[in-house]
């Protein structure tokens, strides 16, 4: 049986108004009872052993395997023959354009927030290193990743579990390998000397997938990589702290504003992230109270011999209460055929 190392489960979208203040909306206890505390944490690099597998378990989910390895560990791993059916890995599929989708940037939403790792073994650095040319414009021209350096034939390894979408020779990236992921990020290695993998591959977090090299437009060996969403890049250090080997989080809310190719990663505080999905709660909650309230509203047309203080007793409130309701105030002479509300 094909198994692809468990990645991302969680992709929601939603508008959010521009400059709307982040911030903390319920205690850390109440947090942790939707959010598990430790995928917003930095998540280590996980550089895979040489153990062998010695055993595959079902567990209560279908599409999830538990996989047992002669080292006496273990990890949770997803069946390639049922990730094949996903959407994500049979819509807008091409093995040639950088981007297949061709989304007007207009039409994307303003955050996309996506659930990048399921455990710690789902993520590997491509490479822990310094990064030497950062996402923007560079000489005048759009340098749309960043540059690791490397020797040539240094192993390059997949960041997270996908699908191979792209492995071929390309005139600027030289030998590129790019890798469709289960929450619909895609990302690309570049300049290899080498790929090990072909078009359609089911790659784990950690698989070296090529060698590193100088091939294409390059003015020495080092990876070039990049992440992209919908077929925009978007500053891979906002997802990986190059220098550490640790993803920043492991749940990532992808702005808009990201998309922009001057758009270069600025450290943030170790809260935003985390006050931005519980704001999103609290505002589908909010929205259910309101819609609920809205529901429960109660009107009353006004008729010959009806006055505030009756129409309180009748619906079980106060004249203070209808004059607040209806923006009236307790001296305003009712009118036959208004609408009042009245609960």
């Amino acid at each position: 049986m094909l198994l692809l190392a468990g990645t991302a489960v969680y992709a929601q979208m939603a508008p959010m108004e521009e400059n709307v203040p982040q911030r903390p909306k319920f205690t850390k206890s109440q947090a942790e009872l939707i959010i598990p505390r430790p995928l917003l944490q930095p998540v280590k690099s996980m550089i895979p052993g040489n153990a062998g597998a010695i055993d595959t378990l079902d567990t209560a989910n279908p599409l999830v395997k538990l996989v047992l390895y002669s080292d006496n560990t273990w990890k949770y791993v997803k069946d390639g023959n049922l990730l094949k059916q996903e959407d994500y890995f049979t819509k807008n599929w091409n093995n040639q354009a950088m981007d297949p989708y061709g989304v007007d940037f207009k039409s994307l939403p303003d955050k996309v927030t996506l659930w990048l790792v399921d455990n710690p073994t789902d993520f590997c650095c491509p490479n822990q290193v310094k990064v030497f040319s950062k996402f923007g414009y560079r000489h005048k021209r759009r340098h749309q990743g960043c540059d690791l350096p490397l020797k040539t034939g240094d192993p390059v390894r997949a960041a997270f579990a996908g699908k191979v979408r792209i492995s071929d020779w390309s005139r600027g990236y030289g030998n590129l390998i790019v890798i469709r992921h289960e929450n619909g990020l895609e990302t690309a290695y570049g300049h290899l000397s080498a790929r090990n993998v072909k078009e359609g591959d089911w790659v784990s977090a950690g698989d070296i997938i090529g060698l590193g090299g100088s091939t294409g437009r390059s003015s020495g060996p080092h990876l070039h990589f990049e992440t992209r969403y919908m077929g925009y890049a978007f500053d891979p250090e906002w997802l990986i702290d190059f220098e550490t080997g640790t993803l920043r989080s492991g749940v990532f809310t992808l702005n808009k504003r990201y998309l922009n190719e001057n758009s270069n990663y600025v450290p943030e505080s170790e809260q935003e992230e985390e006050d931005i999905l519980l704001a999103e709660v609290e505002d589908r909650e909010a929205e259910a109270k309101q819609a609920a309230e809205q529901a429960a509203r109660q009107f009353h047309t006004i008729k010959s011999g009806d006055t505030l203080g009756a129409l309180a007793v009748r619906y079980h409130t106060t004249v203070r209460q209808l004059c607040a309701w209806n923006g009236i105030k307790q001296t305003t002479t009712l009118r036959i055929g208004q609408r009042l509300r009245v609960h």
